[in-house]
């Protein structure tokens, strides 16, 4: 890079073509504005300018249009794209058009001088027209915000879209992780082939290796015919494992194979069979404190997240309350529902609720809305009422024994998950839950003494031990856990 760079800046809004020229000359760059387009070309075609940063919306064109254009005469000259329409798609619509970056309206000044520094740096571009066979739909919008959290979501997934790396992502339950997943997919390169989802927490885990491969006639008792399994069902296109961090531990080895090596087979089978997919993976769980536990393989979980997004919980972007709420309105009308309009006040009592359902969580709050109150207008009252009947913690927890506090604990699982309940083997799963901590906790208590602490818990002490084994409790020789 050298001082005598120049930055072509062109933008409608002469506030910001003062303030990003000054960041510019400030760090030592030569710098030229404009707050039209067709100058901006004209620029271009003469060869003037070594960086370009341009808005997205001018008078008189389209700045992502401008991409393309770019790219054929001078395939060298790198554009960074700017945008006060902060959403994924416009996100998206910039990498595919061949935008070096994409930044969203408002930016850091120091971001946009370290972008047109590694745009100065980075190696040359080859040629093409920008253009994709299938330009992303504009409605409806697969993910809704524009806090500064989101923004970094859709820049990173507008990076991905055109590769086949694997994603894990993680967040608490209704965050939006099969949106993202969906939106990977049906942005990316393999947006024309199968998108299959697979949630591990609602198959039985005797049945996720025959859900996952396929099996052969006769693998197993009651296998009366051969079954195609996801992998399969997904070839060509993306296969997303929601909730990867239930999936048992022989599930996990078979996983890693294919990871690995590219190719499964069938259970009962012995002919390996490639696979041409992608693999998204999910979870709400710690999976390093599974690891940890013994619960999950650490040689998987880095097979898995080769590209880790981590959705942030609802109270973590609650500046994106109002435009979800509006559109989840908005999706209400459309099915049938009178139109409701939340009150100033009411939006603010919004802002500030936990939302330990998330996204999830807001979306019923607005069905609930719609459906049952026949006042157009909704304000603070409805609403301090409606959280207060909804809140798994609306009681006074204090005093509460051991059946309300699990109870409590329950009701926010439920409260959470909604419809998405596992299909079956929920008591095994909240048994397996509840026995390890209670298991370890007495084991700590008891300095390690497995004798005292099968006393303590009631049970035989061949009991207690066949638990440590199957729950893979960690226990220290000698007497300490």
């Amino acid at each position: 890079m050298t001082t005598a760079a120049t930055v072509l800046v062109a933008d409608d809004d002469d506030a910001i073509r003062t303030v990003v020229a000054h960041a510019l000359e400030r760090a030592g760059f030569g710098v030229r504005v404009t707050g039209n387009a067709a100058t901006l070309w004209r620029w271009i075609s003469d060869g003037e300018g070594d960086v370009v940063v341009t808005d997205v919306v001018m008078p008189d064109a389209n700045g992502l249009d401008l991409i393309p254009r770019i790219r054929k005469i001078r395939p060298q000259l790198r554009v960074v794209a700017m945008s006060a329409q902060s959403t994924l798609l416009t996100a998206v619509k910039a990498t595919e058009r061949g935008a070096f970056e994409y930044l969203p309206k408002p930016f850091d000044l120091n971001e946009l001088v370290t972008v047109v520094r590694r745009a100065l740096e980075a190696p040359a571009a080859p040629s093409g027209d920008g253009e994709t066979d299938d330009e992303p739909a504009e409605d409806p919008l697969p993910l809704i915000g524009r806090s500064p959290a989101m923004q970094e979501i859709y820049r990173t997934l507008a990076r991905l879209m055109g590769t086949d790396l694997t994603v894990l992502i993680t967040g608490e339950s209704g965050t939006g992780k099969e949106l993202v997943a969906r939106a990977l997919h049906d942005y990316g390169k393999r947006r024309s082939g199968p998108f299959v989802a697979i949630n591990m927490a609602a198959i039985p885990r005797e049945l996720i290796e025959s859900e996952l491969f396929g099996h052969e006639k006769g693998a197993f008792t009651g296998a009366t015919q051969c079954n195609t399994g996801r992998f399969e069902q997904a070839e060509g296109g993306t296969l997303f494992l929601d909730e990867i961090g239930d999936m048992p531990p022989e599930a996990q080895t078979r996983l890693l194979r294919v990871l690995q090596e590219g190719e499964y087979t069938t259970v009962g089978g012995r002919t390996p069979i490639r696979a041409n997919i992608r693999i998204i993976a999910a979870t709400h769980r710690a999976l390093r404190r599974s690891i940890r536990q013994g619960l999950f393989r650490e040689d998987l979980y880095f097979r898995l997240n080769v590209v880790p997004i981590r959705l942030p919980p609802l109270r973590e972007r609650a500046v994106d309350i109002p435009e979800l709420t509006r559109h989840f309105i908005a999706r209400a009308v459309s099915e049938g529902l009178p139109p409701k309009t939340i009150d100033p006040a009411a939006m603010d009592r919004l802002k500030t609720h936990r939302w330990s359902g998330n996204v999830r969580e807001l979306e019923n709050l607005v069905r609930r809305l719609a459906a049952l109150y026949s006042e157009e207008v909704i304000g603070i009252d409805v609403i301090e009422a409606e959280l207060a009947d909804a809140s798994p913690n609306s009681g006074d927890a204090e005093g509460d024994g051991l059946g309300q506090s699990v109870e409590r604990h329950l009701k926010t699982y439920f409260h959470a998950h909604g419809s998405g309940l596992p299909a079956t083997g929920l008591f095994d799963r909240v048994m397996r839950e509840v026995e390890r901590p209670l298991i370890s906790l007495t084991l700590d208590a008891t300095n390690g003494n497995q004798i005292r602490a099968a006393q303590v818990l009631g049970v035989n002490r061949n009991t207690l031990c066949k638990k440590i084994r199957e729950l893979n409790i960690p226990v220290v020789r000698g007497g300490a856990r």
